[in-house]
């Protein structure tokens, strides 16, 4: 890995790899080290930008020896723009500082762009670690079933932002109004006006499955349907961000604990209705 300096703009460096990060002193040095141990032999830099944590990300980011730059404004895809706009790597590389990478992504991305010369980007699929009994099940679904679309039609109806890569020169532009969304599906949309972007099935990253960890139901209405849909319709057209709120370790964990609470409750009512019901049963009639 190359780490470079505020005055080196190398037109050697392959691939900038920008991760932002809010709060993320837990998961970021995961993320670091799997970059750092990338097989790709060309040059590439990392960058994380810090955007307003209160906490030691950007220390810990830079005992990394990693570039760390900061973006006030808050919002997902105002922090991938800065860290694109301080780009130097011919291609900009997405991810996010809860996400850990096999050896081979960047040389598996180099593989796909140089293979397709025409392709504005690359994107692939994401894995959950540990993940809850739906997650299992539905996002493996989603990723197969993009590729199955993609092998039949050449098209790429979704990309996630923590497995995408494009051409910088020829970027777009991040929408910097939208929040929970923006860098994914009105990125894709902004890409495919420029070029092709190619998918590649057996490239994954696994990333964590805290944004789940509330259920079924609120992913899907909450997270997905107001923070996702609703609200970058809403940012579209009133041009001012919705911030989507920050899912962390902590809030996963009260969650956790709340689940624990309930299924404790519930088991000990049916125990009890159980011994009731068998007390009734074992008294004589009279």
């Amino acid at each position: 890995m190359t780490v470079r300096t505020n005055d080196d703009h190398s037109p050697e460096l392959r691939f900038s790899v920008v991760v932002p990060a809010f709060n993320e002193a837990d998961d970021l040095p995961a993320t670091l080290r799997s970059l750092r141990q990338q097989d790709f032999a060309g040059r590439y830099e990392v960058i994380v930008v810090d955007n307003g944590s209160q906490d030691d990300t950007a220390a810990i980011a830079e005992r990394h020896g990693v570039r760390v730059l900061h973006e006030p404004r808050p919002g997902v895809c105002a922090a991938r723009q800065c860290g694109t706009d301080g780009a130097s790597g011919e291609i900009v590389v997405s991810t996010d500082a809860d996400t850990v990478h096999p050896p081979q992504w960047l040389s598996r991305i180099d593989a796909q762009l140089r293979a397709h010369p025409e392709a504005i980007a690359v994107a692939g699929p994401c894995r959950y670690a540990q993940p809850t009994w739906w997650a299992r099940i539905f996002p493996p679904l989603w990723f197969a079933g993009l590729a199955a679309i993609y092998r039949r039609t050449g098209r790429v109806g979704y990309l996630t932002a923590t497995n995408a890569a494009f051409v910088r020169a020829r970027f777009p532009g991040y929408d910097v109004t939208l929040t929970q969304g923006g860098d994914e599906g009105d990125l894709l949309r902004r890409l495919r006006r420029v070029g092709p972007v190619v998918w590649d099935a057996a490239n994954p990253v696994l990333t964590s499955s805290r944004r789940m960890d509330q259920g079924l139901v609120h992913t899907v209405v909450v997270s997905y349907g107001y923070h996702y849909a609703w609200a970058g319709f809403r940012n579209r057209w009133a041009r001012t961000p919705h911030v989507a709120p920050a899912i962390r370790r902590q809030q996963a964990e009260s969650v956790r604990q709340r689940r624990l609470v309930w299924r404790l409750a519930t088991l000990t009512i049916v125990v009890g209705l159980i011994a009731r019901r068998r007390g009734r049963a074992a008294r004589p009639s009279g």
